[in-house]
């Protein structure tokens, strides 16, 4: 009987075992400590009142907070559009073989990349007179898409060198090698960061609140100051909080499927199989 082993640890023996059954335990203990002080501090403080959740049963509050929603989608929905190419853009130009191109590139990138998503917006809202959603549009894109042009960047690099180096030998000029050698590779290991890149920018959605624009964290936050409910902010948070988990759980559910789509794609399964290579004993045929 043979026993794996590992070069990063040792195989823990009985008491190590019986060690970590211990730590997790106590933390599964703690865990559940910590959620039953919350649901208490919850009944302590009357969360679960029917004065605090009385607002949800209005029509008018449930369009409130689907228009919101459908604004939140919206604005994510323009920031995608445009912060990709921006990225895929400015990733090329890091790349490029002219100096100038790729000096003017790293200093978009690294601008953007280094200010902060609100000072941005709060600029191009009140400096340039740019109405709310495309205030923040324009604030996630040149932040999101400058994020994501280091990734494109980084995943081009981290294509092994010789991949490059034989289609060059082929005879293929940067613009085809990138198409259709570099890119495609380093696609699936792009995808976990791309999609969690695309989940901070549907997170800092919520910032359009800050310039009036209506979006989903808006409409919440004027349901929770609203007198007449005794100001719901825990009930508003407990609504709010889990639908956008759920779109963000949505976008990796969305990167999964993809990532296995392209497995099952020809193009990255390799092309049709060499037959073996035979030996061949004595002189070479006459021509």
């Amino acid at each position: 009987m043979t026993v794996e082993t590992s070069a990063l640890y040792d195989v823990p023996g009985p008491k190590a075992l019986a060690r970590h059954r211990l730590y997790g335990l106590i933390a599964l203990l703690a865990i559940a400590a910590l959620l039953g002080w919350i649901v208490y501090m919850l009944f302590h403080t009357n969360q679960f009142t029917h004065q605090k959740w009385m607002a949800f049963e209005y029509q008018g509050v449930q369009e409130l907070l689907l228009r919101g929603l459908g604004n939140t989608l919206k604005a994510f929905g323009w920031t995608v559009l445009f912060a990709l190419p921006f990225g895929a853009l400015f990733a090329a130009g890091r790349l490029s073989d002219h100096r100038v191109v790729r000096w003017f590139s790293t200093l978009v990138v690294e601008f953007f990349r280094a200010m902060p998503v609100l000072v941005m917006i709060f600029f191009i809202f009140v400096a340039l007179k740019v109405e709310p959603l495309w205030a923040l549009v324009a604030g996630l894109v040149l932040y999101n898409g400058s994020v994501l042009a280091e990734v494109f960047r980084a995943g081009v690099l981290a294509v092994p060198a010789g991949q490059r180096e034989a289609a060059y030998a082929l005879g293929m000029r940067k613009t085809q090698v990138m198409s259709y050698v570099l890119v495609p590779q380093a696609n699936r290991a792009m995808l976990p960061a791309i999609i969690s890149q695309l989940v901070v920018a549907l997170k800092d959605t919520s910032l359009g609140f800050l310039i009036t624009y209506e979006e989903f964290l808006h409409a919440g936050k004027l349901i929770a100051t609203n007198l007449d409910y005794d100001l719901p902010f825990i009930p508003v948070v407990m609504m709010i909080a889990p639908i956008y988990i759920g779109m963000c759980l949505a976008l990796s559910w969305l990167a999964r499927w993809v990532e296995r789509r392209s497995r099952r794609s020809p193009s990255t399964q390799g092309g049709a199989p060499v037959a073996e290579a035979g030996l061949v004993l004595g002189l070479p045929p006459e021509e």
